[in-house]
This record gives structure tokens, sequence and C-alpha cells, in this order.
């Protein structure tokens, strides 16, 4: 059987995907200052000429990373299987989503030579890479900005005065959550809205502006957005926002801070919706279809790198590699967002869980076991973002923006990216501190993106609570993010055992202990938390405070 997805050929890639019908790989190349450039582009990246062309290269390149995939399959290629990151010898700056053949896992080793061998599907032949057959090992490509240097990268403030001080967090809102809930979204989504207007003390009439990521309803990843929700309700706002393209999940927030501060609105609603655990059960009954077909847009899921997972599992190995890290280094964030979920009623998983459970649970993709990996469910989030003047006048104690972190410094291309942290959090996080005055010391609480518990520790790096490559001993038997510790971590249990929410539930959970309001979990006199969202897309960050 052929392997499917295929990728979708262009003028700008069809040269790389059907450069095999000589045995040629075939990359794009700068005509001025001979730079490789992958994916093609129309301009170079670092020289900026327009003069493009292409190049054989030839087909050796160094093992940067892999992953041994157990769990996911696509037509033709069943697990296990190898998904790798390979440099080019010529320019290792390049480096290819592919797969390893012809080898034994277990014998693969980071920095080995390996070769191009064409597998032809179709018109498509896809550049897969086989050890050489004399053993070689090759330096590994470095980054392009160690991770330790991403602050020398900040471009300072523009101005004095912040666009954040010009709003505060109102109101905040939930709807039922749970596996198959089996309810249609948009009542989700209008569930955790009319919960968070109340909450703010507010009407629907008050709410002029409405603001979510992403705004799809695909594969139960929302509800349709804002045309959605507003054709439900019909509230006429002089403001929206919605898209993919923004600051993570979280970007619905700080955009929404932006339309305040701009005077564009004064009450914005922002919700999250996903139903994806219900819409896996639809998918299995026949009732509803996975959007695509056989061709995608993509490098990676010709490969078989179909999940997030595959990509994070890269960057984790690299960690490993030059940190010395562990699976169990990543156990203790799992145990800690579980012992923490049992306090919370409305987490989806709340059994006790030893790290025995943690090592010995069904593999995923190395180094990630089930419970590495957030749980897929049912559940909207909903918080409304109001003018700073109008927040004194609410119900609840309003709850400030200090500062956010948005800028991009690396790429965004997923295999050309940072190699040893989760992609676009290094950038983010060194942005934040550059628009306080607070330090990590001050930081009471942290709600920290954990769609695998790889993303945690990249955060946790990456914000200063502990150093570079220095998670493995802060983490290591739990106490520094434990309730009681240095820094409490996503003291509702997380995306790991609270549920899949895309990074609203963290901003959720951080409002709720800066009012005090978290029950058995509150983390005592709780005056500054941070919350973090995405990665691997372009992410952001929040620096939340209370007023007392």
């Amino acid at each position: 059987m052929s392997r499917l997805p295929l990728p979708q050929l262009t003028f700008d890639n069809e040269f790389f995907w059907t450069a095999g019908a000589d045995g040629v790989l075939r990359i794009q190349e700068c005509g001025d200052c001979a730079s490789l450039i992958h994916p093609p582009q129309p301009v170079c990246r670092y020289c900026k000429s327009h003069n493009m062309g292409v190049r054989d290269v030839s087909g050796r390149a160094v093992l940067s990373a892999f992953t041994v995939n157990q769990r996911f399959a696509i037509p033709g290629l069943q697990p296990p299987y190898v998904v790798a990151q390979v440099a080019i010898e010529e320019d290792p700056r390049v480096r290819l989503t592919t797969n390893i053949i012809d080898c034994d896992p277990e014998e693969l080793e980071l920095g080995r030579v390996v070769e191009v061998v064409f597998e032809q599907n179709d018109d498509v032949w896809l550049p897969l890479f086989r050890p050489t057959s004399e053993p070689e090992t090759a330096p590994l490509p470095q980054d392009e900005i160690a991770p330790q240097d991403f602050a020398t990268f900040v471009r300072p403030m523009l101005t004095t005065a912040k666009f954040e001080d010009a709003a505060a967090i109102t109101g905040i809102g939930a709807s039922k959550m749970g596996r198959r809930l089996m309810v249609s979204p948009l009542s989700l989504t209008l569930e955790a809205s009319e919960a968070a207007i109340a909450d703010a003390g507010l009407t629907l009439a008050d709410i002029d502006g409405l603001s979510t990521y992403p705004a799809m309803d695909a594969m139960g990843m929302g509800e349709g957005g804002v045309t959605a929700l507003e054709g439900a309700l019909g509230i006429r706002p002089t403001w929206i926002n919605g898209g993919m393209d923004t600051f993570g999940p979280g970007g619905s927030v700080i955009a929404a801070v932006m339309a305040v501060a701009t005077g564009m609105a004064r009450h914005v609603l922002c919700f999250r919706t996903l139903w994806e655990a219900t819409f896996n059960q639809l998918m299995k009954e026949g009732k509803v279809s996975p959007p695509g077909g056989t061709r995608v847009n993509s490098w990676q899921a010709p490969f078989g790198a179909t999940s997030a997972a595959h990509t994070l599992a890269l960057n984790a190995q690299r960690h490993f590699h030059r940190y010395g890290t562990t699976r169990e280094t990543l156990g203790w964030i799992a145990l800690n967002q579980r012992a923490n979920a049992a306090l919370n009623p409305t987490a989806i998983y709340r059994d006790p869980m030893s790290m025995d459970d943690y090592l010995n649970a069904r593999p995923i993709t190395t180094p990630f076991g089930l419970y590495d990996c957030d749980v897929p469910c049912d559940g909207a989030v909903a918080v409304v973002v109001s003018a700073v003047d109008a927040a004194a006048d609410c119900p609840k104690p309003p709850v400030y923006f200090e500062a956010v972190g948005t800028q991009i410094i690396e790429r965004t291309d997923w295999d050309q990216t940072t190699l040893t942290h989760e992609p676009q959090v290094l950038g983010q996080a060194a942005h934040l501190w550059t628009r306080t005055s607070l330090r990590p010391d001050d930081v009471d609480v942290a709600q920290l993106y954990d769609g695998f518990t790889f993303n945690c520790l990249s955060w946790l790096e990456a914000l200063g609570f502990c150093g570079i490559g220095e998670a493995k001993d802060f983490l290591d038997g739990g106490g520094a993010i434990a309730r009681d510790g240095v820094i409490p971590l996503n003291t509702h249990g997380g995306q790991l055992s609270h549920g899949r929410t895309h990074g609203m539930g963290l901003v959720h959970e951080a409002v709720s202990q800066l009012r005090g309001e978290a029950g058995e979990r509150q983390v005592a006199d709780a005056r500054v938390a941070v919350v973090s969202s995405g990665g691997l897309t372009p992410s952001g960050v929040l620096l939340l405070r209370s007023g007392a």
C-alpha cells in the first residue's frame, strides 16, 4: 500500500518531492550567498536576495534527533517506525523531517551519518534515510541562537506607557467538562460565556468585543469562532478577533487587552472551546469525517509525523542528550499535575499516580508515554477582559495585566527551529521580563502550557525558574513545583490531568488563584501569576497580578 497522505505538489516544492526520480536530493539555494533554504521560499532569509535556485546535494546528513513512534499510524506506514530529523551535510541549518530505515532503532545514536534513499509513492519520491554502510559520526548541528542568549535579541520597549495597564480580567467561566459529553460545541461555549459574563457582574448588552482562538470548527477544535457565537447571541460587537496566527491560544486575551487599550471595546468576551472527545467518538460511529484528503501541504505528515508529539519528542531527545534529562524528570511534572487534580472536582483524571504508573504507561513516541500527553476532552472556558476604570465597578476583585511576552525570535518552522527546547518559548519568555520590573522570584503560581510534559519543562527553564539545562535537578522529587514549593505549577491539574483546554483553562486557574477562590488547591497569599500558552505555533505568555 502506498503511503497516505502524500505532499501536495506546487510550483514551489515540486523539484524537492520529485528529485528522487533520478536519485538526487535537491535543496533550494540562494544564488548570491549560496545558503541552502528549506522549506523553499521566494527570498533568502540570510541575505534577503531574490536570486533563488536549486542545488544538487550529496544526500548525506547527520542524525540530529529521532523518536520511535509506537502509537500513531498512516496508511502504508504502521508503527513502530522512526521519525527523525537530519541535518544536511552541505548546510546543517537545513533539517529534514524523515524516516530512518534499514536499521534497528535500538542501535541508532545522535550524530550518526545517514544517506538518502528514495521511496516512490505515485508521483512523489519521499527522501528517507538509512545509516551509511561504514559506521560514521559527525558533529551535531548547533542552535542558531544558544538557549541562554535569547534575551540579547529582545527589542526594547518603544514607549514607557504599557498597553497592559489599560485592562483587567473581571470575569471567568467554564462549562461542564468531560470525556465524550455528546453535546454541541456551541452549547459549551454559551455555557462558559454566560458564566463569565455573570461572574463579571455584566449582561450581554455590556459585551462589545469578542475574541477567540483559533476560530475553526475542525477535528473538534472549536465551535466555529466569533461567527458562530455572534450568530447565536446577536450582540453586535464593535470589535472581533479570531485566528491561529496569534500569540498562541492565549493570544485571544492579549488581543482583547489591545482592543480595550485602543478604545475599540470596553468589555471583551474571550472564549475557547474543544470537543475533541466527542468528535473522536463520532468519527468511530461514522457520523463525521476528518478534513483533508490524500494530499497535504506538510513537510512532516508524509513521514508519519502527524502529531505535535513527534516534533516535541525530537526536541526532548536533544534536551536529554545535552543536559542529562531523564524520563523521571518529565514524570515529576505528570505526578505534580495529577496530585493537584485530585483536589479539583472538575478534573477529568483524579486517581493517584505513582512514578511506576508513569514509567510503565503505554508508550506513545519516545521518550513520551501516555501520561506525558494531555487529555482530549469536551469543554469551554471564557474570560472577560474589561477597561480598568470599568473593572472597579465589577463585583469580583479585578486581576491586572502586568506584562506580556510575544516576540518571535527563532524560526517558526517546526523542524528548522530551536533544537533543545519547545519552539516559540525561549524568545517569548525573554520578552516578558523586559516589560516589567518583577522577576521570577516574585511569581507565586505558574500555569504553564502542558500539552506534553516537555512543554512545561521548556517554560520552566525559559522563564528562569531554573537555569537552562537545570530542570533535571530542579524537578527531582517534585518538591520545587508542588503547591508549597518554590513555584507551584499548574495547580488545577494542568492539561495533563484536568483536560486539554488549549491554554484558556490555565488563565482561568490563574485568576482563581489570584482571587483566592481555588479552594483546597489554593496557594497561600498568591499575588502574581504567570500563564503561558502555545508553542510550536507562535506563542505568548502573560504576567498577571492581583490588586492586593
